[in-house]
């Protein structure tokens, strides 16, 4: 793939117009909602930041070994190790769902890349793999020609951009504050990134258990 073509398909992975489904996850938000632990436009900038810190100690080291590794065996490897960590069914359902669909959609959007419709025939139905999120998306950053640094913070931006969505349906903020909000929550982004980057998936963990309970 040239560079060119290559940017293009890159950006698409991150444009809220890919049909992943990503939208349909609260990241816990929800049930938080319910327990009274959010109920503030404070208390909802304090769950991000935590999401965002469990996201990058948790999820990280599984986008950037795909990423580097873009290969079947690295998939397989970090699929299986990632479900074993899962230990919350609501969590791993929605990992396993959103894997799947961004799987199958970019195996049809991203046609030039014979490998991902390949890998998906081969495993689908089958019971080997999981099909999580994490892995996948660092699967196919590394096939679109991303770097470790991009893929690790790509998924933190597409990680705050689909939390802060899900509170904009729950009514806890409206549209503009939900822009306003990411955007000063950026950097706080960009700090869980150097904090937890480049790690190996034996090193991944919970920074904040809670979100998990």
């Amino acid at each position: 793939m040239d560079d060119k073509r290559c940017h293009w398909s890159q950006w698409q992975l991150l444009d809220s117009i890919l049909p992943t489904g990503g939208f349909a996850h609260s990241f816990g938000l929800e049930a938080a909602i319910q327990a009274q632990i959010v109920s503030s436009p404070e208390d909802l900038k304090t769950f991000v930041i935590h999401l965002l810190d469990n996201t990058g100690s948790l999820f990280l080291p599984f986008v950037y070994s795909a990423t580097l590794s873009p290969d079947f065996e690295t998939w397989k490897k970090n699929d299986r190790l990632l479900d074993a960590i899962l230990t919350n069914e609501v969590s791993r359902k929605a990992s396993v769902t959103q894997g799947s669909a961004l799987m199958r959609v970019s195996a049809i959007v991203f046609s030039e890349i014979s490998s991902l419709k390949a890998m998906r025939e081969h495993l689908y139905g089958t019971g080997t793999v999981s099909f999580h999120h994490a892995p996948i998306f660092g699967l196919i950053c590394g096939l679109l020609g991303w770097d470790g640094t991009m893929s690790q913070r790509a998924y933190l931006f597409i990680t705050l951009r689909d939390v802060i969505s899900a509170a904009t349906r729950l009514n806890l903020v409206g549209p503009l504050g939900a822009a306003v909000l990411q955007h000063q929550l950026a950097q706080v982004a960009e700090n869980v990134l150097k904090r937890w980057m480049n790690r190996p998936v034996e090193e991944a963990c919970q920074a904040v258990p809670l979100l998990e309970t």
